[in-house]
């Protein structure tokens, strides 16, 4: 195995070089588990921490190593090492940590595609899909839409589901797919490159660990059916983990998630509704907020059936949700600067005392 084999480019060795960072190893992060890491180089994989200096400065969540990092790492042991730096990230998939305001979870790293997976036999939801694809697009991923368990509708069913599906969203690719027949799976395999690296985003129960596992051609994940009592998917796969797929491929695997906050300050929001963002510019007013404004053009659209009424009310209800977040982080950030200064003027009245 090589580095580039798990993805390893130009520019990370060029930004080593550059560093002088030739005299450690160089590793990618595969797992993490509360602040332990797994670190795969050439030779094996090795049990991780990071430097007491990194966790002292770091400012957020983000400054720690995540699945899918590039670390620079001393090797103390055979199997143990430290993590001293994080090398560039090239994209990074982050959502709104659950119930905490302003904060950001990191998803995965320097990832290339990201399959977006929801099952079409009761996990269907393009409100849902529109919220991962403005994940994907503010992280400058690419997404792929699978949609599984096809052997669990009729044709005519899916049929339907597959035309509202492009209806509402156009320019992104989609494969359906039956992780039972196998249906659509060279579909799949063959969107998969060696050495780029994909990621599998959906709620518990839509089959990413089955269909990682058909992948991988073994079973690396394990699988359970649906909650007979409450219909919904059972929480399988508990951390992020990244596996090299037969044919040269990386693919991460995710726990579900049921809770998809938008963490949205780079333009995501604004390629998914790219419709609605273009009629904005035909709106009486420049700070129109499309809900009852008189010449609102979006309003005109969806009232004239140009625009899709959930397509749009979707695209009020995360707008409304990412103005919501922007002022809690800028909030934040006048807090965390208002302690800088009190401690800063702290320190000056203490010196003056001395």
């Amino acid at each position: 195995m090589t580095l580039e084999d798990l993805g390893y480019n130009d520019k990370l060795e060029a930004f080593r070089i550059e560093h002088d960072l030739t005299n450690f190893d160089v590793g990618r992060v595969v797992s993490e588990h509360r602040e332990r890491y797994i670190v795969r180089t050439i030779k094996r994989e090795l049990e991780s921490e990071i430097t007491g200096n990194m966790r002292f400065a770091a400012k957020s969540r983000e400054d720690f190593p995540a699945v899918g990092d590039w670390v620079s790492l001393a090797t103390y042991t055979s199997d143990f090492a430290i993590i001293y730096k994080i090398l560039p990230r090239w994209s990074v998939i982050k959502r709104q940590a659950v119930g905490q305001f302003g904060e950001i979870q990191i998803i995965a790293t320097n990832i290339d595609y990201a399959f977006l997976v929801q099952a079409v036999d009761r996990d269907f939801n393009i409100n849902r899909l529109e919220r991962y694809l403005t994940i994907c697009y503010s992280s400058k991923v690419s997404p792929v839409i699978i949609l599984t368990k096809t052997d669990l509708i009729t044709e005519p069913q899916l049929a339907e589901l597959l035309d509202r599906l492009k209806s509402r969203i156009k320019h992104v690719p989609f494969i359906a797919v039956s992780n039972e027949t196998k249906n659509g799976y060279e579909a799949i395999n063959s969107f998969i490159k060696r050495g780029k690296t994909y990621c599998m985003l959906g709620s518990s129960g839509v089959g990413k660990s089955t269909l990682l596992n058909n992948l991988s051609g073994e079973t690396l994940m394990k699988t359970d059916s649906i909650s007979t009592s409450t219909n919904k998917g059972k929480h399988i796969t508990s951390h992020r983990e990244l596996i090299i797929l037969e044919n040269g491929g990386i693919l991460i695997d995710n726990p579900g998630m049921r809770e998809v906050g938008i963490a949205d300050t780079a333009g995501g929001l604004e390629i998914t509704f790219k419709e609605i963002i273009k009629l904005s510019k035909d709106c009486k007013f420049k700070d129109c907020t499309h809900t009852n404004e008189l010449g609102c053009r979006v309003i005109e659209a969806v009232e004239k059936g140009e625009i899709d009424i959930a397509f749009y009310e979707n695209y009020l209800k995360m707008e409304k949700e990412k103005a919501y977040f922007e002022s809690t982080i800028a909030e934040r950030r006048k807090k965390d600067k208002d302690f800088g200064k009190m401690i800063k003027n702290f320190k000056k009245d203490a010196n003056r005392k001395k």
